[in-house]
C-alpha cells in the first residue's frame, strides 16, 4: 500500500503547523486560501432528557451532532474538529476548537461565523457582506440593501465558497456519515476521520499537491 493512502485529516493538521516557508504553504493550500465550515448528521433521539436538549438542532429540526471542516482550494480536508452537540452555533464551536493556520492564510467563512472579524483580529478573514436592519425591535422593519459592488463581492465569493459544500457533500455519500449515526457517540471521531481520510485519498489520487 503506498504512502499516499495512509493521509489523513490529523496528518495533514499536523503538517499544517509544521510549514515553515511560503512555497511548503502554497503547496498544501493554494493561492493561501482556507474555507471553514461545519456540517451536521442526525443522531437518534437521545433517552436522557438533558441530552435531548443540548443535542437538538434548531436548523435541522433533529437531534445532530456538527463536525467543522477546514478545506483547501481543491477540496482536501486539512482539519477536522470534534464532534459538537448539534445545539452548537458554528462560530461557537470555530471558538472552541479552530485550526492553527500559518498567517499568511486567509480564512474564508459564512454568515455563521459572525464576530470572527472582531474576536480575532490578528486572523486574516473574509466573510460575505450582511444586509443591515434599520428598525431594530420593530416588526416589519427596514432592512438596509447591499450596493451593486457588494452583491458582487458576494456572488463571487460563494462560487468560491462552494469547494466547502462540495468537501461536504463528499464525506455524506458514506453511509455512515450521510445517514443516522446509530453507533455510540464516543465512536464517533474516529469514523469522522476514517471517512475524511478516504476522501482526501480519493482527491490525492486525482492531484497533485
Amino acid at each position: 500500500m503506498s504512502k499516499r493512502s495512509t493521509t489523513s485529516p490529523k496528518k495533514l493538521h499536523n503538517k499544517i503547523k509544521r510549514l515553515q516557508t511560503l512555497e511548503e504553504i502554497e503547496e498544501v493550500l493554494p493561492e493561501f486560501s482556507a474555507f471553514i465550515d461545519a456540517t451536521e448528521q442526525e443522531i437518534p433521539r437521545p433517552k436522557n432528557k438533558r441530552k435531548r436538549k443540548t443535542h437538538y438542532s434548531g436548523k435541522k429540526k433533529k437531534h445532530t451532532v456538527k463536525t467543522q471542516l477546514t478545506v483547501n482550494k481543491k477540496g482536501l480536508i486539512v482539519h477536522k474538529s470534534p464532534h459538537a452537540k448539534g445545539s452548537t452555533h458554528d462560530y461557537a464551536l470555530y471558538k472552541h476548537n479552530h485550526p492553527k493556520l500559518p498567517d499568511e492564510v486567509t480564512s474564508k467563512f459564512d454568515l455563521g461565523y459572525v464576530g470572527v472579524l472582531k474576536d480575532y483580529p490578528k486572523l486574516k478573514a473574509v466573510l460575505p457582506f450582511k444586509r443591515k436592519s434599520l428598525g431594530r425591535g420593530k416588526v416589519g422593519g427596514k432592512v438596509e440593501g447591499l450596493s451593486d459592488e457588494q452583491k458582487a463581492f458576494n456572488k463571487a465569493f460563494a462560487s468560491e465558497r462552494v469547494v466547502s459544500e462540495h468537501s461536504n457533500s463528499r464525506v455524506k455519500k458514506f453511509q455512515i456519515w450521510g445517514s443516522e449515526f446509530r453507533n455510540r457517540l464516543k465512536h464517533y471521531d474516529v469514523m469522522s476521520e476514517v471517512v475524511c481520510g478516504f476522501v482526501n485519498f480519493r482527491i490525492l489520487g486525482k492531484l497533485t499537491i
